[in-house]
Order: structure tokens, then sequence, then C-alpha cells
């Protein structure tokens, strides 16, 4: 296969992974090595989000992450009635210093595809770690699934 094959398919996967965590972290988070398994690295989701009148959605919670390589990610997903229709709510640059640090990702969705009142949140803590040759591969360090609920405003 060409090289130029090769770094585009790396690069969809860098970039499917970064836009739909919840459809792959745990299968290829158990691939790599120490993934999900220190438990002093966490990703929390808080009660709340909220739902701005424009379709603003934002969501908050805290992370801590220790030594890393690569850079590292907050990402975050949002569902509403049916679980198989998750909507990506922003991401965020995460600092990997062993201290416990706030996370806060916003993105504007069409007025009206969420609605205040229960939601389902999924928030990832994923670094984008340097492999042979240059690619960056996913490493997740943290996975949290909440219930939340929207509230307008």
């Amino acid at each position: 296969m060409p090289l130029r094959q090769v770094i585009g398919a790396a690069t969809g996967a860098a970039l499917l992974l970064l836009f739909a965590p919840s459809a792959v972290a745990l299968s290829v988070g158990a691939l790599s090595v120490g993934a999900l398994s220190d438990p002093s690295e966490t990703v929390t989701v808080d009660a709340t989000g909220h739902l701005a009148a424009d379709g603003t959605v934002t969501l908050s919670g805290t992370y801590r992450c220790l030594g890393r390589t690569g850079p590292v990610l907050v990402s975050s997903s949002v569902s509403q009635g049916d679980p198989r229709i998750r909507y990506g709510i922003g991401g965020s640059a995460a600092v990997c210093d062993g201290a416990e640090h706030r996370w806060t990702n916003s993105e504007k969705r069409t007025p009206g595809t969420l609605a205040p009142g229960a939601a389902h949140v999924e928030a990832t803590l994923m670094e984008l770690s340097p492999a042979l040759g240059g690619l960056p591969l996913p490493l997740f360090h943290a996975m949290q699934q909440q219930d939340i609920t929207l509230m307008q405003g």
C-alpha cells in the first residue's frame, strides 16, 4: 500500500476516534497498553449541562491525568432519547500533571436538536500518542458515562 494511503487511513482513523468516541473507545482502549487501567487517571461529568436558546450545548466536569508523550484531549458527546444517536460536543486540551482540572466543552447545534431535560453524556480523556513512523495513535486514559439534566439558559 502506498505511503500516502497509509497516512490517509491513519489520519482518518484518528479523526473518527475524536468525533465518535462512544463507538470505539472501549474496543481501541482495550488494545492500548495501560489504557483505562490507572485509577489515578479520571474524567467526571457534572450532573447538569446547559442549553442556550441558540442551540449551544455546554458540558463540563473534571479530569486528572499523569505523564504523557502526546497531546491529550477531553472529548464529550450527548444523547437524548435514542442512545444510538450521539452529538459531539466540542473538545478541549488537557494538562497531565497529576492535579485535578476542570474541563468545559461547548458546541452549537441546530436549535431544537436537543431539549431541556434528561440526557446522557460520555466524556473521554484521550492522548494522541506518537508511534513508529510518526503517526499518532489514540491512547485512552479515562472514560465516564453519566446521566445528566440539560438546563435551559
